[in-house]
């Protein structure tokens, strides 16, 4: 079935009147995206949705990307839009009814993707048009500092022996999936650990250091900072092999076959032709090759890996798969 598309009117007041989660974010803000919106020519205005409150990990995206197309002047306007609400499913709700307009981005990544299955919601990447994968980054297992374990195969074997003796935390719900691959991959039941839930990495880590919890997943960014001071100590890093910079021994190196990233992608709204998707890619990718993209890669610890086209398709429909497996083994 075909959609739709509703006017400018509509969609702002759908979003007002529906969207409680996201209440913090005004009127003004919603205008913002809708008025850009206008068919423009691309290179001339562009919106930029964070799916999150300013500060987190999408919103830099956002933020960076602004900068490098505004530095390079690859767009002539262009502005960031924070909607938070929902694991990011709120903005990416109000995308996917911008149907066929073309000057408007949506932030992703696995956080989003794993947000539609977690809440089952009604708008989904498939409503969206994705365009790249553009960096990824990776999560750490780390302890307090005086923590008895460690090794990681310290702390698989004291939470096997009594996974209740092991509360663990994290900044979000990717970092309760790698918690939970972890424990498939160490013979856990995932359904028998214990996860406290933190809003965000820094409130994870302080439930790390005031013993809430005994050990944690997050981000690497999130966490480079108390490590180096010595108040955490890292015991693995979650990613495919050894990373350049990063003194951490890899989950897959110590036995555990654990390798899931928080991935950031760039998507636009639907309906739109070939030449609108080929412009924004080609959009997409020249923001990330230029030098301030480089320097943010830098400065927040991300990896870039650049993913398009067919190999995105197939690579989004992994993902989903991977991740829905994971939801079911907590009984979600």
């Amino acid at each position: 079935m075909t959609k739709k598309s509703p006017s400018t009117r509509s969609v702002v007041g759908r979003v007002i009147g529906g969207a409680v989660a996201a209440a913090a974010v005004g009127v003004a803000t919603y205008g913002s995206i809708s008025s850009a919106a206008t068919g423009q020519e691309i290179n001339a205005s562009m919106t930029i949705v964070a799916p999150a409150a300013a500060g987190g990990g999408w919103d830099g995206v956002a933020r960076e990307l602004q900068q490098a197309q505004k530095a390079n002047g690859l767009v002539n306007n262009v502005q960031v839009v924070n909607m938070p609400g929902a694991g990011g499913t709120i903005a990416l709700g109000n995308v996917s009814v911008l149907e066929g307009e073309p000057n408007n981005l949506l932030v992703g990544g696995t956080g989003l993707l794993a947000a539609t299955i977690q809440f089952d919601s009604a708008a989904t990447l498939a409503d969206v048009t994705p365009l790249a994968v553009v960096v990824e980054e990776y999560d750490v297992i780390v302890v307090p500092a005086d923590s008895p374990y460690e090794t990681l195969g310290d702390l698989v074997e004291a939470w096997r022996d009594d996974p209740k003796s092991i509360p663990w935390t994290g900044g979000g719900s990717f970092d309760q999936l790698v918690v939970t691959d972890l424990a498939l991959a160490a013979g856990i039941d995932p359904v028998d650990t214990t996860y406290i839930s933190s809003d965000g990495g820094g409130e994870a880590i302080q439930a790390l250091l005031n013993g809430t919890a005994r050990a944690a997943a997050g981000g690497y960014p999130d966490n480079i900072d108390q490590i180096e001071a010595g108040r955490l100590r890292a015991l693995a890093l979650v990613a495919k092999e050894p990373v350049e910079g990063i003194d951490i021994p890899t989950a897959a190196e110590q036995g555990y076959d654990v390798s899931l990233t928080n991935w950031r992608s760039l998507s636009a709204p639907s309906g739109l032709d070939d030449d609108d998707v080929t412009a924004l890619t080609e959009l997409v990718l020249q923001s990330v090759d230029t030098p301030e993209w480089s320097d943010a890669v830098d400065r927040y610890h991300w990896t870039e890996r650049i993913i398009t086209g067919d190999e995105l398709e197939a690579f989004l429909d992994d993902e989903e798969a991977r991740i829905r497996a994971l939801y079911e083994e907590m009984g979600l």
